[in-house]
């Protein structure tokens, strides 16, 4: 096994709390190579799809990466940001990022860090986490962007974690918050958010709540996210005293041949004017920040399905974003998660600092250069 050796410690510094904030990620440039490096990466990932790769290389190498990364990079090219550099969720994401600073450095007792790191593409999980090394972090807490638990998004986090870890000698303590799908600043956000809407727009006849979707077998294997999605879609509708028939959860984005998750969310929103629906809203609560499969296909995309099938009004609710509400969810996440830790507990700097202190002593005199 190989090690980074002592670089991961240094005797006597100063240790901190690290929060990881991560999201699925984008590619570098809206064109066909920097599409083609993302996709091989993206769907090359066994929890992304999770057939025998005999069966997957072919149909992967052979097919799509040979056709799917020219069409993909003229949609990004229509949705990258002018402001950035960059695809809307990375400079959203680090907006997030400085949200989330400020509120913990006024509500940690402690020194804490942050990086932001993605799945997919860059900056890539193992540069967030030498980050976070590099600034003291010694306990890290990870906060996937993903409010409903799957494997094929959450626990695929984690693999990427773990995997950037096995080459330090002194890991992290680490904290991973797996869900966050009914926690009450989320919902209060969401709910916030779609007040703002009817309050410019108007009341929809049908709110359609479109979450990612995944294969059905997922669900028959064990996997909650299907659920996951219902809790916060009930919940949601709770907050909004929306009445019964006003609102369904609906899912989006399905790829291949398998059955996904049902009801699909082109398919309703193609069926809707047939039953007299002619204004509807849709909102996305599984994405934390917008993207291609927001901007295009839900604000484009779908709405061109359901105004071609005979319907009148279609507005598509952004994603949380960075929202101050939103920012402010995040970090009671973080403080209820780092809980325990003397950053959000008592922190006496000045017993810190004479801990720091013996512990360099120590070593020198066991003969550490540091």
């Amino acid at each position: 096994m190989h090690y980074q050796g002592e670089k991961d410690y240094v005797h006597g510094s100063e240790e901190r709390l690290g929060v990881l904030l991560l999201n699925l990620g984008t590619p570098d440039a809206p064109d066909a190579p920097s599409l083609r490096r993302y996709l091989e990466e993206f769907l090359n990932d066994p929890r992304v799809i999770d057939l025998p790769r005999w069966k997957w290389w072919p149909i992967l190498y052979g097919i799509i990466l040979n056709r799917r990364p020219k069409r993909k990079a003229l949609e990004y090219a229509e949705i990258w940001d002018s402001e950035g550099p960059g695809a809307p969720l990375l400079n959203i994401a680090r907006r997030q990022l400085e949200g989330l600073k400020s509120r913990l450095e006024a509500r940690m007792n402690g020194p804490v860090t942050l990086a932001l790191g993605m799945r997919y593409g860059n900056p890539s999980v193992a540069e967030a986490l030498e980050l976070l090394r590099g600034n003291g972090a010694r306990r890290i807490l990870v906060l996937p962007l993903y409010p409903q638990y799957s494997d094929a998004t959450t626990a695929s986090t984690f693999d990427a974690l773990a995997l950037a870890l096995r080459t330090r000698r002194w890991i992290p303590e680490l904290r991973f918050i797996n869900h966050y799908h009914r926690h009450p600043g989320y919902i209060h956000a969401l709910a916030e958010s779609v007040r703002e809407h009817i309050a410019a727009h108007g009341m929809p006849q049908k709110l359609l709540m479109s979450f990612h979707g995944v294969p059905k077998r997922y669900l028959l294997e064990g996997c909650p996210y299907h659920c996951e999605c219902h809790v916060t879609g009930r919940l949601l509708a709770e907050a909004l005293e929306l009445p019964e028939g006003s609102w369904q959860v609906t899912f989006q984005s399905r790829f291949g041949r398998e059955e996904w998750l049902r009801p699909y969310t082109d398919e309703t929103l193609k069926a809707l004017p047939g039953e007299g629906v002619k204004h509807v809203a849709v909102i996305a609560p599984g994405f934390s920040a917008d993207c291609l499969e927001t901007i295009e296909e839900l604000g484009e995309e779908n709405r061109n399905y359901f105004m071609e099938a005979g319907g009148e009004t279609y507005h598509y609710i952004p994603a949380l974003n960075d929202r101050a509400d939103h920012i402010d969810a995040l970090a009671d996440l973080v403080m209820q998660h780092s809980q325990g830790w003397p950053e959000a507990g008592v922190w006496d700097a000045e017993a810190q600092r004479r801990e720091r202190e013996h512990s360099a002593a120590r070593a020198r005199a066991m003969g550490a250069e540091r």
